[in-house]
């Protein structure tokens, strides 16, 4: 089993600190930012950045949706971690300054893949169809804190 990775990026003309908080919003902006592919969302403890506990589910595919409860820690300044609790998958947000009134923002995912031919496959293609998901949850990040 080998890990997988896809990460996306994008900057925003926003103060660091207003996206963190639109990213970190789970009862609030969060759940607005979601495209199609995720469904069944529910925050289940917290709501509010660190101690935040989110389910939802992801379609990347036709054929494969993930069930994830997600725990949220706030590990470092600028940085929301998502541990998913059905998986190995995790997802890190970092937001930083990027110039005057200016944002970027790093969406990274990694998990343990599958081995064999199945494995190959999902490192192939599994980080393109993430990283074009959180390319649209950027954009509506954008769209938001844009305002």
């Amino acid at each position: 089993m080998a890990q997988v990775e896809a990460t996306t990026e994008r900057v925003v003309a926003a103060d660091a600190e207003k996206v963190l908080d639109a990213l970190a919003d789970y009862r609030g902006t969060r759940r607005t930012l979601l495209p199609e592919q995720f469904s069944e969302y529910e925050v289940r403890e917290g709501g509010d950045g660190e101690g935040t506990l989110v389910h939802w589910k992801l379609q990347a595919t036709s054929k494969r949706v993930r069930d994830c409860l997600l725990e949220v820690t706030e590990p470092t300044d600028g940085e929301l971690v998502e541990k998913d609790r059905n998986s190995s998958m995790v997802t890190t947000w970092r937001v930083t300054p990027a110039g005057e009134g200016r944002a970027r923002v790093v969406v990274t995912t990694t998990w343990k893949g599958a081995g064999g031919i199945g494995g190959f496959f999902e490192r192939t293609f599994a980080p393109k169809g993430l990283a074009r998901i959180y390319d649209a949850v950027l954009a509506r990040l954008a769209t938001e804190v844009e305002k």
